[in-house]
C-alpha cells in the first residue's frame, strides 16, 4: 500500500490544462503529487476530505510588484488567502536586482519602496535573500529595463548609447544564467520613454539563447497603443523571443471600446510569432501619480503622497476643490504620489480577460497603504464573479488562465499542472462559494471560500488563516516550449 503524508479525497480536479473536472484523489509525498487517481488506498500522515470542493493547482500570479514583499512580508497573505502559490516579479521594468542607486529610486522603481529597500546589486544576491526569507509563497523573476538602465546611465531622460547597452546586457545575461526568467520593460513611464526601439531589441539578445520572455509594459496604452504593441511584438520577433503585454488594456475614455482592436492585433501577431498578454479583473488601473493621466473626466483616488500623507483615500477632484486649484496644479502639488485611475471600461476589460491568450495578474501593489482591491481580490474574483456568475468562460478555463498557461510561458517546470510527479503546489477551494471581498473602499480584505492552500507540500493557508509554514522557493526558469 503506498503510503503518501496527505491525501486528498473525492476532490473534483481542475487540472489545469482547461479540461473538465475529473472526481479523484490526489496523494501527496514531501514536496511532489505522488499519486492521482478515482480511489487510492494510501497510509498517509493526513486525509482531507474535499467533497464538493474543487482542487487546482497553486495560482501563479503573472504580474506582480511583489519583489520586496516576499522578503519584508514573507507571510504573503494577501497572495496566499487567495490560493496563490507562485508570484512573478520584476514586471513593468521595475525589480529589485540587479539594482545599484546613486541616490532615491526613480519613479516608478519606488512603487517597490525607498533606495534602503534596495539591497540587491546582484541577481544571485536577491536568490540568496529569497532564500534566506523563505517566503510562503514560490518566486520567479524577471529583470527590470528600467532598473538597469538606472545601474549604467547618469540620467534616464535619454537613449543609451552602446557602451551602455553593453553592460545592461552584461547584468541581463548573468542574471540569465542564474535562472530570471527573461526582461521586463515599462516604455510608458519616464524613467524609461527615451529609450528608442534600438536600444531595447540589442538588450534583448540574449533573451532568445537562454529560452526566456520579453514581458512589456507597452510604450502607450491609449491613443497609440497599436504602434506600442507593433514595436512589442517587433522586439520579440527581431530576437526570437516569446511576448508577453503586461496588463493589456485600452486607457483612457477616448480609447474605450477599442478591445476588439486591440486583440485582433494580438491575434495578428500570433500567427507568425509567441505571444500574450495577462490583465487583472478590474475596471480601474493603479501606479503612481502621473500628470500625463490626469483627465478632469476620469475619477482619480490618491493612494498616498509624500508631501501630504493625510490627503491619502481622497480623490483629486475633491482635493483640488478644497485647496481652489485644477487637477493637474493640485496633482503636481501631490507628487510624489500613489493613485488609482478609473478610466478602463468594463466591456474592454471583459473582452480581453475572455482571450484565450490571457493570463491572470493581480498587478498589486503590496507597498500601498491603500491598495487598490486587485492586490487582495483578483483570482477569487475571476473564479467567482467572472466564471461563476457572470460566465465569461468555464472554471476549468479560468483555472488554465492562472495555472498551467503561465506555467508553461514562464519555463517553470513541473509546476502548474495537477500531474504526478509535479511540485505538490495546490488550492481547495469552494467553487460555489468563492469570491473577492476586498473593494476599493476596504481594499484589505482576504477571499471566501479558500479551503486550503499548498505549497511544496506544506499546508500554508486554511479557511481559519495562515499555518505559519512557510515552504516557498526562488523558482529558476525550466526548458518548456511555447504552446500558442
Amino acid at each position: 500500500m503506498l503510503s503518501c503524508d496527505t491525501l486528498i479525497r473525492n476532490a473534483q480536479v481542475l487540472d489545469g490544462s482547461g479540461a473538465a473536472p475529473q472526481l479523484a484523489d490526489v496523494a501527496l509525498c514531501g514536496d511532489r503529487i505522488c499519486a492521482i487517481a478515482p480511489s487510492l488506498e494510501c497510509r498517509a500522515g493526513e486525509t482531507v476530505d474535499a467533497a464538493g470542493l474543487a482542487l487546482a493547482p497553486g495560482f501563479i500570479d503573472a504580474h506582480t510588484h511583489d519583489d520586496i514583499a516576499v522578503l519584508q512580508n514573507p507571510a504573503m497573505l494577501p497572495k496566499l488567502s487567495q490560493g496563490v502559490t507562485t508570484v512573478i516579479v520584476g514586471n513593468c521594468g521595475i525589480s529589485a536586482s540587479p539594482v545599484t542607486l546613486r541616490g532615491e529610486p526613480p519613479d516608478p522603481m519606488n512603487l517597490l519602496g525607498s533606495a534602503e529597500v534596495f539591497r540587491y546589486p546582484t541577481f544571485s544576491a536577491y536568490i540568496h535573500a529569497i532564500q534566506s526569507a523563505q517566503p510562503a509563497v514560490n518566486v520567479g523573476a524577471l529583470i527590470g529595463h528600467t532598473a538597469l538602465r538606472n545601474n549604467q546611465m547618469d540620467r534616464l531622460d535619454r537613449a543609451a548609447t552602446a557602451s551602455e547597452v553593453a553592460a545592461m546586457r552584461r547584468q541581463l545575461k548573468q542574471a540569465l544564467e542564474g535562472g530570471a526568467l527573461g526582461l521586463s520593460t515599462g516604455l510608458a513611464y519616464l524613467s524609461a520613454i527615451a529609450a528608442n526601439t534600438e536600444e531595447v531589441v540589442a538588450l534583448a539578445q540574449p533573451l532568445a539563447s537562454a529560452g526566456a520572455v520579453y514581458a512589456t509594459h507597452i510604450r502607450s496604452e491609449s491613443e497609440t497603443i497599436l504602434d506600442a504593441m507593433r514595436e512589442a511584438f517587433e522586439i520579440g520577433q527581431l530576437n526570437h523571443t516569446p511576448v508577453i503585454v503586461s496588463h493589456l488594456k485600452c486607457a483612457g475614455i477616448a480609447n474605450w471600446g477599442r478591445g476588439s482592436e486591440v486583440l485582433q492585433s494580438l491575434e495578428m501577431a500570433r500567427q507568425s510569432q509567441s505571444a500574450g498578454c495577462d490583465c487583472y479583473p478590474y475596471a480601474a488601473g493603479s501606479s503612481t501619480l502621473d500628470l500625463r493621466q490626469v483627465d478632469e473626466r476620469v475619477r482619480i483616488t490618491i493612494t498616498w503622497s509624500a508631501p501630504h500623507p493625510e490627503i491619502a483615500g481622497q480623490s483629486l477632484a475633491e482635493i483640488a476643490a478644497a485647496w481652489n486649484l485644477n487637477q493637474l496644479d493640485a496633482a503636481q502639488r501631490l507628487r510624489p504620489a500613489g493613485a488609482i485611475y478609473y478610466s478602463i471600461a468594463e466591456d474592454d476589460m471583459r473582452r480581453i480577460l475572455s482571450h484565450p491568450a490571457t493570463m491572470i495578474g493581480s498587478d498589486g501593489l503590496p507597498n500601498d497603504p491603500r491598495p487598490h482591491p486587485r492586490l487582495w481580490g483578483t483570482f477569487p474574483r475571476v473564479l467567482g464573479y467572472y466564471s461563476r456568475d457572470q460566465k465569461l468562460f468555464s472554471l476549468a478555463e479560468a483555472v488554465r488562465k492562472m495555472t498551467g498557461m503561465p506555467a508553461q510561458r514562464f519555463g517553470l517546470a513541473e509546476r502548474g499542472l495537477v500531474r504526478q510527479g509535479y511540485a505538490a503546489d495546490l488550492v481547495l477551494f469552494n467553487p460555489d462559494t468563492i469570491l473577492d471581498t476586498a473593494t476599493f473602499t476596504h481594499p484589505v480584505c482576504p477571499a471566501q471560500g479558500i479551503a486550503a492552500v499548498w505549497v511544496n507540500g506544506v499546508l500554508s493557508y486554511t479557511s481559519q488563516g495562515a499555518t505559519k509554514k512557510r515552504a516557498g522557493r526562488f523558482l529558476p526558469r525550466g526548458n518548456t516550449a511555447w504552446v500558442q
